[in-house]
């Protein structure tokens, strides 16, 4: 097959992945290069500051409250009993590495003792 052949032959999927490439890297690269922090309205960072936040309470909400299979918001709940205190140490330290490992450590200490 000639080289011709093989384009026309697959023209399709070359535009299939240079547009997902275009698609993937522009939501990327645009807001770093138009929207640096120094340059954005006091009003639009102080909102944006908390998208970490609200992006880690979606990750992290549904675990928390969904126990074993079913929404679970009371006393039953171990990973919602792990999180409380987790949340507390968040609040204080500001230091996600050790808000994960009281919660994880939490969690292995309750199933260790035989509480949950």
């Amino acid at each position: 097959m000639t080289e011709a052949g093989w384009l026309d032959n697959h023209l399709v999927l070359i535009l299939c992945i240079a547009g997902s490439t275009i698609v993937t890297l522009l939501p990327k690269i645009l807001p770093v290069t138009f929207l640096r922090g120094d340059n954005l309205p006091p009003v639009l960072r102080h909102w944006l500051s908390f998208v970490p936040v609200a992006v880690m309470a979606a990750l992290v909400g549904p675990d928390v409250f969904i126990y074993e299979g079913r929404f679970n918001p009371g006393l039953s709940n171990l990973f919602l009993m792990a999180a409380l205190p987790a949340l507390v140490v968040a609040w204080w330290s500001k230091n996600y590495f050790l808000t994960i490992v009281v919660g994880i450590g939490l969690v292995i200490l309750a199933r260790y003792t035989g509480l949950y």
